[in-house]
Order: C-alpha cells, then sequence, then structure tokens
C-alpha cells in the first residue's frame, strides 16, 4: 500500500529550494525548509512571499490562501527537522561532494522508509545513492527554473532506484502541478546534455567574435523560435551553474565536446554569474 506523503523537506533556501517549498506548500504539503544560515531562509522566505503577492495582485489568490500557504513552511537550522519528513529534495549547489555529504546525513536523520530525492542538474544519482543505506529510495527529482512557473519535473532513476520509488515521485510530482518525465541516470540527464552544449557553442561564438550577444540569441530566438537566447538563458540558470554541469559532462563523458568555453570561466572567475550578481553576458 502506498505510504502517505504529508510532509516534506528541502535542503537549502536559494532559487530552486525557496521555489520547490513554494508549489510543495501551495498543493497542500507541510514543508521543513533548511538551510546553514538564519539570513538564506529569511531571504527564501522573502521570494515566496513576493511570488505568492504577485498572485494576489492578479487575482489568482486569495490574501487567506496566502497567508496559509506561508503558514504551512517551517523553517530550520537543525537537520532534527526532518526526522517526521515522508519525502525529502536536496537543492544545495551544484557540487558532487557537497551533495553526497548532504545525502549521508539525511540518511542518518530521516526515517528509513523516505524517500531522498535530489534536484541536481547533472551529478549521477547513482553516486549519490551510494553516499546512502537506502540507495532504492534515492531518485532525481530535477525541477526547472523558475519552479513555480515551469512544469517539467525530469525524474531521474539511479542503478539502484526501484519502481516503487519512481512511482511515488511521478505522482507528487503530478500533486505538485508539474509534468513528470523519466530518463536514465546519465551525465546531465537529458535536458543539460542538450542545453549545455548548445549554451557553450554560443558563448565559443561570442568569444570568436562571430556575433553580438544581441545578434546570437536573436537568431535563436527568431529562426528557432526559442522564448531566450542561449546567452541570456545562461544569466538566468547562472554561469557558475553552467559551469559546473559543462565540467560534470566533460569528466564523466572524457568528450571533448563538453570542454567548457574559456570565455565562460574567466565570467565565473570575475565573479560575473549572470543576474544573481547584476552581470553575465548582460548587465542588470
Amino acid at each position: 500500500m502506498e505510504e502517505k506523503i504529508e510532509t516534506i523537506g528541502v535542503v537549502g533556501a536559494g532559487t530552486m529550494g525557496s521555489g520547490i517549498a513554494q508549489v510543495a506548500a501551495r498543493a497542500g504539503y507541510r514543508v521543513r525548509l533548511r538551510d546553514v544560515k538564519e539570513e538564506h531562509l529569511e531571504r527564501g522566505l522573502a521570494a515566496i512571499e513576493q511570488n505568492l503577492q504577485r498572485d494576489v495582485d492578479k487575482g489568482r489568490l486569495s490574501v487567506d490562501e496566502k497567508r496559509a500557504i506561508i503558514g504551512r513552511i517551517e523553517r530550520a537550522i537543525e537537520w532534527s527537522a526532518f526526522a517526521e519528513a515522508d519525502f525529502v529534495i536536496e537543492a544545495v549547489s551544484e557540487d558532487a561532494e557537497v551533495k553526497a555529504e548532504v545525502f549521508r546525513t539525511l540518511d542518518q536523520v530521516v526515517r528509513p522508509e523516505a524517500i531522498l530525492a535530489s534536484n541536481t542538474s547533472s551529478i549521477p544519482i547513482t553516486k549519490l545513492g551510494a553516499a546512502t543505506r537506502r540507495s532504492d529510495r534515492v531518485v532525481g527529482m530535477h525541477f526547472m527554473n523558475p519552479v513555480p512557473v515551469m512544469k517539467l519535473v525530469e525524474i531521474v532513476r539511479g542503478l539502484a532506484t526501484s519502481d516503487e520509488t519512481v512511482e511515488r515521485t511521478r505522482l507528487l510530482a503530478e500533486r505538485l502541478g508539474k509534468t513528470p518525465l523519466e530518463c536514465r541516470d546519465s551525465p546531465g540527464f537529458v535536458s543539460n546534455r542538450v542545453l549545455m552544449p548548445m549554451i557553450n557553442e554560443a558563448i565559443f561564438a561570442l568569444q570568436e567574435g562571430v556575433a553580438t550577444r544581441e545578434a546570437i540569441d536573436g537568431i535563436m530566438k527568431l529562426g528557432m523560435n526559442h522564448p531566450m537566447g542561449p546567452l541570456a538563458l545562461a544569466d538566468l540558470i547562472g554561469l557558475d551553474v553552467c559551469l559546473a554541469i559543462l565540467n560534470v559532462l566533460y569528466e564523466e563523458f572524457g568528450d571533448p565536446k563538453y570542454r567548457p568555453c574559456p570565455l565562460l570561466k574567466r565570467y565565473v572567475d570575475a565573479g560575473w554569474l549572470g543576474r544573481k550578481t547584476g552581470r553575465g553576458f548582460y548587465e542588470y
């Protein structure tokens, strides 16, 4: 018999974590949102409040509904907040060792029957599962940015992930109002295996002076019917995240076609990470 999911834990109150917490609370779940610092939690909750207020202003949500959604989110610094969680979603920085350490810790504090999911963009789920004693209950649940708007959840099956875990994750994604699509564990999964080489190639074209940033983005928008050009999209994702994903693809496949463009590395070194820092390929 399917175990009912009532409480969802979210690790990390950044852009993705706060977005996941928002959609989960809006779907009626109790949410425990954890981060290492109180200021990160405050920033994450402020973003949720702002997003929901936008819906109130547009008449898509009442003031009482907004208050109830925020009331379902409990913030925490301690890992023990996840002791009673039925399902935990990790959304920390795209670093394999940082994520593995999170999974080792979760495995100790979260009850054995609970599912542990990762919002990773590219890191193998099999590796994260191996950091636990419940690899059959570890799954990839890759949300797209911005989480409250984007419909896709890429569900990634690790080598040991059970059919039951995949099915329960699929049902949860649907209850969150998302469209789940499944893929096997492979570096970058489908989304970033296809997307990142395109972004990287656009950066090479910019570096080589083939066209201006506006022309590169305009050609892809008008010619390929993309809603956003690859350079503007890289700025939205975060250039540090793009670089981290390309490094995973390059290391895991050992194929030079995934080699990150030197210009991308230079921008990350300069701290020009895109929208979140006010400057990337464009100024914000």
